[in-house]
C-alpha cells in the first residue's frame, strides 16, 4: 500500500514539473517571443507565427495534463511538441558561435535533458495499468 501511494505521490510530483515547464514556457513565448524567434534554425520559415502556435500548445498541453479524462492525449501532444522544436535545440548546439552568451557545455545537458522530459511526460500522463484479479 505504501508504494501505492509513494507511486501516486511521485506521479504527481512529475505532473507538476510538466505543467510548471510547459505553461511557464508556453506564457514566455508570448512576453518573449524575440528569444524563440532568434534560436530557431534559418531553414524554418515563418519564425514569429511558430513561436505562437507552439505557446498556444504548450499551454493547451499544460491544461490538458490536469484533466484526467485528457491527460494521455494532452501527454502525447506535448511529447510530439518537444520532437518538433527539437531542430531549434540541435541548431544551438550546432552552432555555438551564434550563441556566445549560452556556454556550450549547456546546450549539450539542455539536449540530454530533453530527452529526459519526453519520458517524464509519457511516464506521468499513462494511465494506471490495473492488475488482472486472480480468479
Amino acid at each position: 500500500m505504501s508504494s501505492l501511494k509513494e507511486s501516486f505521490s511521485l506521479k504527481n510530483i512529475g505532473l507538476a514539473i510538466v505543467f510548471l515547464f510547459f505553461m511557464l514556457g508556453g506564457i514566455t513565448h508570448f512576453t518573449d517571443p524575440d528569444f524563440y524567434v532568434s534560436i530557431m534554425p534559418p531553414y524554418v520559415g515563418y519564425h514569429l507565427t511558430i513561436v505562437y502556435i507552439s505557446g498556444v500548445l504548450e499551454i493547451l498541453g499544460a491544461i490538458g495534463i490536469l484533466i484526467p479524462s485528457l491527460r494521455q492525449m494532452a501527454g502525447n501532444g506535448l511529447v510530439l511538441l518537444v520532437v518538433c522544436v527539437s531542430p531549434a535545440n540541435i541548431h544551438m548546439w550546432m552552432h555555438p558561435e551564434l550563441f556566445p552568451d549560452v556556454p556550450e557545455t549547456f546546450l549539450t545537458v539542455r539536449l540530454i535533458l530533453q530527452v529526459a522530459l519526453i519520458i517524464l511526460i509519457w511516464r506521468c500522463t499513462r494511465a494506471p495499468v490495473l492488475a488482472k484479479q486472480a480468479g
